[in-house]
């Protein structure tokens, strides 16, 4: 499976399911996989960034740079477990876990204020000012319980964002 110009076994689609959860059915993991080896433009096995950035969606997404961080180098099954977080067979858990690793910029388990004003910068770009964006995100934590010192641990997303009505899921188009 390391060798893209190879196709995948029954046990290799299998293996995947397992490490994603099923998250994605066999003709889903198949289709993924053709798309991963028209990523792969190098034939190595695994994506780069640059490869990443060829994608036009991708690469207008205000949090590119964040997910690239997440993605580079990626195998065949670390792939599909990336993008599992977007099936709609995820529970809604796994989906708050993989947005907090989005937030955690220093990789400790963490969030901070800083943090996630980080992230909004990014979202919002000039359609929000600084002041509109401390504020809002000030109001956020207070009525999280949360003071601006605070660092966030993944159950503390879990309990915010567990009761949210959390839609990130995108269709894999089975040929």
């Amino acid at each position: 499976m390391g060798n893209t110009s190879s196709m995948l076994t029954q046990y290799d689609i299998e293996e995947v399911q397992e490490h994603c959860n099923h998250a994605f059915s066999q003709q889903e993991i198949v289709s993924l996989y053709h798309r991963f080896c028209q990523l792969d433009r190098s034939g190595s096995g695994f994506i780069s960034s640059d490869e990443f950035l060829s994608v036009p969606e991708f690469a207008v997404n205000p949090l590119s740079q964040r997910l690239l961080r997440m993605l580079d180098g990626l195998n065949f099954k670390e792939f599909v477990a990336f993008l599992s977080a977007f099936s709609s067979r995820t529970t809604l858990q796994q989906k708050i876990e993989f947005i907090f690793k989005v937030y955690d910029l220093e990789f400790n388990g963490k969030v901070s204020f800083n943090d996630i004003m980080s992230v909004l910068r990014d979202l919002t770009g000039s359609f929000m000012t600084e002041q509109q964006r401390q504020k809002a995100l000030t109001h956020v934590f207070e009525e999280a319980g949360f003071s601006q010192d605070t660092s966030l641990s993944v159950a503390d997303f879990i309990k915010v964002l567990g009761s949210s009505d959390l839609k990130m899921e995108v269709e894999v188009p089975v040929d």
